[in-house]
């Protein structure tokens, strides 16, 4: 009953599916790519401040998450892993499917799930914020996030399997939590431990 609920309110939904390589590359040629935030420094372990105005600035940091996003090789980032203190974040990721999703989400607010959706999915999970180090991580496989686009209108995304994931993982950023504040002490200890063995293959920026 609550899926078929879930299933009518498709209208609802922005698509985030079609274009995504014009989309993408065109956030991308106007953005500048930034260096990575990482784990220690403050911006990325506190709740980020709420996007009250929607500009020119706003759509030049999201070309420049985009751009950074890329550089990194990544599927979602969140502004202050560029160091930016504002919820948004931007994402190009694949969901289960194969199917691409390409968007970006202002002050996003993970929606409360029914029991019968909460499906739980184990799987490596890893951040750009912390470099070269994963762990498994169990998250809900389907995901709602509501927000604004970059020009203040009121959006809902959802996604399944890799992409309810990154989802989570993203707006998780923009509250002050990494994956691996999620993880036990062991699993964490193990992961701080690879991110210190490995080398990053994107710019980062060095924690004083």
């Amino acid at each position: 009953m609550a899926q078929q609920q879930t299933d009518e309110q498709i209208d609802d939904f922005i698509v985030d599916t079609e274009d995504c390589e014009e989309r993408e590359l065109a956030h991308r040629e106007r953005g500048t790519s930034r260096p990575i935030t990482v784990v220690g420094n403050p911006v990325l372990h506190r709740e980020c401040k709420d996007v009250t105005e929607f500009g020119d600035e706003l759509s030049q940091l999201i070309d420049d998450m985009f751009a950074s996003q890329r550089t990194a090789e990544g599927v979602g980032l969140a502004a202050n892993q560029i160091g930016v203190d504002l919820k948004v974040f931007v994402y190009d990721c694949m969901d289960d499917e194969g199917v691409r999703h390409v968007g970006h989400v202002v002050n996003p607010v993970l929606e409360d799930l029914p029991a019968e959706l909460r499906v739980l999915d184990e799987a490596n999970e890893g951040c750009l914020s912390v470099p070269t180090a994963y762990a498994e991580l169990a998250r809900p496989d389907y995901a709602v996030v509501r927000g604004q686009d970059l020009a203040g209108n009121p959006i809902r995304v959802r996604g399944t399997g890799y992409f309810a994931r990154c989802l989570q993982h993203e707006t998780d950023h923009l509250y002050g939590r990494l994956y691996i504040d999620r993880l036990s002490k062991r699993d964490r200890k193990d992961a701080l431990r690879q991110m210190e063995e490995g080398t990053p293959r994107y710019p980062v920026v060095a924690n004083d």
